[in-house]
C-alpha cells in the first residue's frame, strides 16, 4: 500500500531540522509592521552558506547592479528590505529538501515551475491588490509539498510519478488516488510545524482547492498563478499539462484581457533571469 495518512506525515515532519533563525523571522516579518531590519540583517549574516547564496544572487545579472555588494546590510540598502526578504526565503527554503533519490521526479522542472509561478503571482497580486511579496514567496513554495514526499516518502512518491504517467492524468490526481493526499495539504502540514504566516499556510494548502478558502484569500492569486506557470510550459517537461483554472477563484480575481496580458507579458520577460539568479 503507498497511501499515506496526516499523522504519519506530520511524525516526519516533525523529525526535520528548524529552519534557520533569520528565516523563521522573515516569514513572521509578513505579519509584523514594525520590522528590526538591521537585527535581521544580522541574523542572515550568521548563516554563511545562506549569506553567500544571497549574496551571489544578489550579484547576478538578474539585478543588473551597477558595482557588486559584499554583505546583507549593503544589499538591503541597495535592494530595499522586501526584495532581500524574498530572495532569503526563496533560496533558504528551496535547497531544504532533496528529491534526487525520488524515480520520476524533477527537481529542476519543480524548481522552474515553482519561479514562474511566483513570478505570476507577483504580478496578479499588484493588479489584486494583495502584497505582491508575500504572492511571490507563496508561489516559489506552492509545491513545496512535492518535495516533502519526493524526500521523505520516495517509494510512495515514485509510484504516484509512475501512476500519472500511465493514466495520463494532472499530479494531484494521481496523488489523490494513490496516495490518499495530495502536495497541497502535505505543503499546509508542513506550514504548521514550521509556523509560516496562516496566509501562506493558507495559500499552499489550497492552492488546487481555491474555493475552498475564505474570498480574498492568496489561495486564489496561487491557483491561477499556477495555472499561467503549466500554460506557458515553463518547467519545460515534455509531457506537462494545462490544469483546468476554479471559476470561483478566477472570479474573485477579476482578471479582465488587459491584465491578463500584462501577467503574461511580465512572466516571459523575467522568467530566464530569475532562474538564473535563484539556480546559481
Amino acid at each position: 500500500m503507498n497511501t499515506l495518512d496526516r499523522a504519519q506525515i506530520v511524525a516526519r515532519l516533525k523529525q526535520l531540522p528548524s529552519l534557520p533563525a533569520a528565516v523563521s523571522e522573515l516569514l513572521a516579518s509578513f505579519e509584523n509592521e514594525d520590522v528590526d531590519v538591521s537585527r535581521i540583517a544580522q541574523l542572515i549574516g550568521r548563516d554563511q552558506g545562506l549569506t553567500a547564496r544571497v549574496l551571489r544572487v544578489a550579484n547576478s545579472s538578474f539585478y543588473g547592479l551597477q558595482s557588486r555588494v559584499s554583505t546583507i546590510n549593503e544589499a538591503v540598502v541597495v535592494l530595499g528590505f522586501r526584495a532581500v526578504r524574498s530572495m532569503v526565503l526563496a533560496v533558504g527554503l528551496s535547497g531544504t529538501f532533496r528529491g534526487d533519490q525520488c524515480k520520476g521526479f524533477d527537481a529542476l522542472a519543480q524548481l522552474r515551475h515553482g519561479i514562474g509561478v511566483g513570478l505570476a503571482a507577483r504580478a496578479l497580486a499588484k493588479l489584486s491588490g494583495h502584497n505582491a511579496e508575500l504572492a511571490f514567496t507563496a508561489g516559489i513554495l506552492h509545491d513545496v509539498g512535492q518535495l516533502v514526499l519526493a524526500a521523505n516518502f520516495s517509494k510512495q512518491y515514485a509510484a504516484t510519478l509512475a501512476y500519472r504517467c500511465q493514466h495520463d492524468c494532472l499530479l494531484v490526481v494521481a496523488e489523490r488516488d494513490v496516495l490518499s493526499i495530495d502536495h497541497g495539504e502535505v505543503g499546509g502540514l508542513l506550514a504548521e510545524v514550521w509556523r509560516f504566516p496562516p496566509a501562506l499556510r493558507e495559500a499552499l494548502a489550497e492552492h488546487h482547492a481555491p474555493a475552498n478558502a475564505p474570498a480574498g484569500s492568496l489561495a486564489d492569486v496561487v491557483h491561477v498563478a499556477d495555472a499561467i506557470a503549466h500554460g506557458l510550459g515553463l518547467s519545460q517537461l515534455p509531457d506537462e499539462m494545462v490544469m483546468p483554472v476554479d471559476r470561483t477563484a478566477w472570479q474573485r480575481i477579476n482578471l479582465d484581457d488587459a491584465g491578463l496580458a500584462s501577467v503574461l507579458a511580465r512572466v516571459v520577460a523575467e522568467m530566464e533571469e530569475t532562474c538564473q539568479a535563484l539556480t546559481v
